[in-house]
């Protein structure tokens, strides 16, 4: 018998078991690629720059003079107005970016990889509000330059910028929502422009609701951005709080803005995944 049968075998190494990513990691990794989206293309931060120190300059120069509000003046009692409009405006955003994912087949090489559609979405939310946040900043310190000023303490300034994320991030998925709808750019700007504007303004955002029609008035004080706005400026104490005749989410804005904030995410969030999985499957 030759010493190559005595010999034993080796048998070839066992090939370690796949294990996919856990979900954060998925959504870490794909708000990273968003973000350097950002970095490689920075005119993406165009809307979150130059336009908020656009709206800022001209509402406070050109409309400030000509609008009587409460408080300590128009400049101070505008700022929370602009702020809350960035955030609604987030939706426009990720609705947007990821109409365009869709159409340039970025979504179907991701349908390859071993990662959860939630993941993509999740991801595609969070650097969204990031990118919104950014806005924010930037408005804060024109803001400080032209003369507002937080007036309630620390505790409350940071409650009132909680609250922008948290509504930021509730019409983040509304922007999901049409953006796995709608199967062009084109067609979600179209759809944005006259939802989000309407939205934004028939509010107490760029001036007081007490003169407007009575009907008018119901319709904006119950409008979600106006008990956002509302809130922020009492907590900022940039306003006093909402007159008698106001309407009851005026009064307590600030839990009205966090059921509302909640209310938008648990029904377009379902909505919005559903619509993603339809729409890439499809």
């Amino acid at each position: 018998m030759s010493d190559t049968a005595l010999r034993p075998t080796r048998s070839a190494p066992a090939t370690p078991a796949f294990r996919p990513p856990g979900r954060a990691r998925q959504v870490r990794t794909m708000v990273w690629r968003n973000l350097k989206h950002i970095r490689r293309q920075p005119e993406m931060l165009a809307d979150v720059t130059i336009q908020p120190i656009m709206f800022v300059v001209l509402f406070a120069f050109v409309f400030g003079g000509s609008i009587r509000t409460p408080g300590s003046g128009y400049r101070e009692w505008l700022l929370p107005g602009i702020m809350a409009q960035t955030m609604a405006f987030s939706s426009f955003v990720v609705a947007i970016g990821l109409t365009a994912d869709i159409d340039r087949g970025i979504v179907d090489r991701f349908r390859s990889l071993p990662i959860s559609r939630s993941s993509v979405l999740v991801g595609r939310s969070l650097s969204s509000l990031m990118h919104s946040s950014i806005g924010v900043v930037v408005m804060s310190v024109t803001g400080l330059v032209i003369g507002w000023r937080i007036r309630e303490g620390v505790v409350n300034a940071l409650l009132a910028f909680g609250l922008l994320l948290l509504f930021g991030f509730a019409m983040i998925w509304v922007g999901i929502l049409v953006g796995s709808t709608f199967t062009s750019v084109e067609a979600v700007n179209g759809f944005m422009f006259t939802t989000m504007f309407p939205i934004t303004f028939l509010a107490n955002t760029f001036a007081p609701t007490d003169n407007m029609l009575p009907w008018l008035r119901t319709i904006a004080e119950w409008n979600p951005i106006s008990s956002l706005v509302q809130s922020l400026r009492q907590l900022w104490g940039n306003a006093p709080e909402a007159p008698a005749s106001a309407a009851w989410p005026m009064h307590h804005p600030v839990v009205v803005t966090v059921v509302w904030s909640i209310g938008i995410a648990l029904v377009f969030a379902p909505l919005a995944l559903r619509a993603f999985v339809k729409r890439t499957e499809g």
